[in-house]
């Protein structure tokens, strides 16, 4: 049985940007990948299907190959590919740890920083353990609610795109942090920006770029969605910057 995420609006329906025909629907069709065996007799139908585990099973179906290759896809941001080779199979599994493991880097090296600094300018040092709470929040919100807040409003001016494409997209755009925030180690202000502007800004592209096709199929004003997505992304890498790397006494 088809999700329903995907079905809405109808095939007919125009345009909003400026009346132009709605663009063909991804591949993906989000919570729709056919099970095999009994498992297909006991799935859900419709949006049911989103709270049953083997409705995600498709999609932690990758081995290390095909996550490394989408890693290195996301390092090379104007590439732009990265989306036609997800198209078919986007994945839920590379998104989760890349998350999981910038939680643990963000709360780590966060927390390095302020010891340090706090041990030259002989302070007293007592341990935040809001920043792991925190950090949780930051990442795993980020790429859960942009994703879900982009597909509603793609879905409003008839650009539809599969919601876990989304997801995929996202997750592996948040890898070049992982670098970033082991390269803030370095005691220096000027590097600590330096570092946070180039991997912002290599995200932000990597987002960018690889919607921007899809995007501007749907209308003349396709521009302020990609300006908005791009100047989103970039804005997160200012609030790793200002939260975690700006030491106060």
């Amino acid at each position: 049985v088809e999700s329903n995420l995907q079905t809405f609006p109808p095939s007919g329906a125009q345009g909003k940007i400026s009346g132009a025909s709605r663009p063909p629907r991804d591949a993906d069709d989000s919570f729709s990948k056919p099970v095999n065996g009994t498992e297909e007799l006991q799935q859900p139908g419709g949006w049911l299907r989103a709270f049953s585990v083997a409705s995600y099973k498709p999609y932690f179906d990758v081995d290390t190959v095909d996550v490394l290759e989408r890693i290195k896809d996301s390092l090379f941001p104007f590439n732009g590919s990265f989306n036609e080779k997800t198209t078919n199979n986007p994945d839920l599994y590379g998104p989760f740890w890349i998350c999981t493991t910038l939680i643990f880097v963000a709360a780590s090296i966060g927390t390095f920083v302020t010891y340090v600094a706090h041990k030259f300018e002989n302070k007293e040092w007592n341990y935040d353990i809001n920043i792991v709470t925190w950090s949780a929040g930051l990442f795993y919100g980020y790429v859960t609610l942009v994703p879900l807040a982009l597909y509603v409003i793609l879905k409003y001016f008839s650009a539809p795109s599969g919601l876990v494409q989304l997801f995929c997209l996202y997750g592996y755009s948040l890898f070049i942090f992982i670098p970033t925030l082991c390269l803030s180690i370095v005691p220096l202000e000027i590097f600590r920006w330096i570092v946070a502007g180039v991997a912002g800004f290599m995200s932000a592209s990597f987002v960018a770029l690889n919607l921007r096709a899809h995007i501007m199929s749907s209308g003349e004003r396709w521009f302020l969605i990609v300006a908005g997505i791009f100047l989103l992304q970039l804005a997160l890498s200012v609030v790793l910057k200002m939260y975690l790397f700006t030491v106060t006494f």
